[in-house]
C-alpha cells in the first residue's frame, strides 16, 4: 500500500515564508523576533536589579525620597508624582498609537497622520521629562558625606526632615586656593570638587544642636536610622572622608553606588528604545504624509512600528514597577 505525499510545491527550494505562520507576514514575524529578544534582554536586567536589591535590602535608597521633584515646584515634597506624569503621558501615547493602527486599518490617512503626531509628540514629552529627571539625580538637593565604610550619612533636623549641606556648612574662603586662567593653571581632565569640605560640614554641625545624622540602614519600620545628637557628631567625626553632591556611576548622596549604576543602565537603555521609537514614527509619520502607503493600499508598517511602540510602553510599566515602585 502506497503512503500518500502532500506536495507543497517548494520541494528542493529554500522555504520562502509561505502560508504566514500565525496569519502575520514576515516583517510582523521578525518585529515578534526582535522584541522577544529584547524582552529577554530587559528581563535580565530587571533581575539583576532584584538581585541586588535583596542583597543591600536594609541600606537601599527609598525612592519615595529620591524621586520627589516637581518642574516649577523647587522645595516641594511631591514623591513619584512626577515619574507617574511620565508614566501616564508614555501609557496615552500608546493609546494613540492603537488609534493610528485602527484608522490604517480603515484606510484613513488623515486620521493616521493625526494620531502618529501625537504619538510622537507623547514620545518627545517622555523623552524631556527623563532627561529633566536625570539632570535632578545627577546634581542631587541635599548632599551627604561618606564614611571609610562606603555608606552615605544624610542629616535631618529634629523633626525628621532633610537638611542640605548649604543650611548648615560653615564658608570658609581660606579653605580652597582657585586658579584663574591668567595664572597659568590648566586641567585637561579630573574630578569637581564639591561645594564645601568635610572639615565645613563637620564644623557647621557641630554648631546646630537640632541636627542629627541618619544613616542610611533602614530599621524595623523600614524607615531609615535616625542616631541620638551625641552618636551623629561621633559618627561623624570619626568615620566621615568625604562630601558627596547628587549621583555619579561611582557615588551617590542617595545610598549605595549600586543604585546610581542600575538607574542610569535601565532607564537610559529604554531610554534609548525611546529615542529609536520616536525617531522610527517620524519616518513612517512622513511617509503617510507623502501618501506611500495609500498608494500601497496598506498601513502595515504603521502596525509594525505600533508594536515596538507597545513594547517599549510595557517595558517601561515593569521598570516603573520594580524601580520606583516596590
Amino acid at each position: 500500500m502506497e503512503a500518500s505525499v502532500v506536495r507543497t510545491g517548494t520541494e528542493g527550494k529554500t522555504w520562502g515564508g509561505g502560508n504566514q505562520p500565525l496569519d502575520a507576514s514576515y516583517g510582523k514575524m521578525m518585529m515578534w523576533f526582535f522584541i522577544t529578544s529584547d524582552a529577554l534582554t530587559f528581563s535580565g536586567f530587571l533581575a539583576a536589579y532584584g538581585f541586588s536589591r535583596f542583597k543591600y535590602a536594609d541600606i537601599w535608597p527609598i525612592a519615595d525620597e529620591v524621586f520627589n521633584h516637581f518642574p516649577f515646584l523647587h522645595g516641594v515634597d511631591a514623591p513619584m508624582y512626577y515619574v507617574a506624569l511620565m508614566t501616564f503621558i508614555l501609557i496615552f501615547s500608546s493609546v494613540t498609537m492603537v488609534l493610528a493602527v485602527d484608522a490604517g486599518h480603515q484606510l484613513k490617512k488623515a486620521k493616521v497622520t493625526f494620531y502618529m503626531f501625537l504619538t510622537i509628540i507623547g514620545g518627545i514629552i517622555f523623552l524631556g521629562s527623563q532627561a529633566w529627571e536625570w539632570s535632578n539625580f545627577i546634581s542631587g538637593e541635599y548632599g551627604a558625606v561618606t564614611t571609610t565604610g562606603g555608606n552615605i550619612l544624610q542629616f535631618v533636623d529634629n523633626e525628621g526632615h532633610r537638611v542640605a549641606l548649604s543650611d548648615f556648612a560653615v564658608e570658609r574662603s581660606s579653605d580652597r586656593v582657585y586658579h584663574e586662567e591668567n595664572e597659568g593653571v590648566w586641567f585637561e581632565s579630573g574630578v569637581a570638587l564639591p561645594t564645601y569640605s568635610i572639615d565645613q560640614v563637620v564644623e557647621g554641625f557641630a554648631a546646630n544642636e537640632d541636627l542629627y545624622v541618619r544613616t542610611g540602614v533602614l530599621n524595623e519600620e523600614g524607615e531609615k536610622t535616625i542616631l541620638s545628637r551625641r552618636e551623629s557628631l561621633e559618627k561623624l567625626e570619626s568615620e566621615g572622608i568625604g562630601v558627596v553632591e547628587g549621583a555619579n556611576l561611582s557615588q551617590n548622596e542617595y545610598g549605595p553606588p549600586l543604585f546610581a549604576d542600575f538607574f542610569f543602565f535601565i532607564t537610559g537603555f529604554h531610554g534609548f528604545h525611546v529615542l529609536s521609537g520616536v525617531i522610527i514614527n517620524i519616518i513612517i509619520f512622513f511617509n503617510v504624509i507623502v501618501g506611500t502607503y495609500e498608494r500601497r493600499g496598506s498601513y502595515e508598517m504603521v502596525e509594525k512600528v505600533g508594536l515596538y511602540w507597545h513594547f517599549v510602553d510595557l517595558v517601561w510599566v515593569f521598570v516603573f514597577t520594580f524601580f520606583y515602585l516596590v
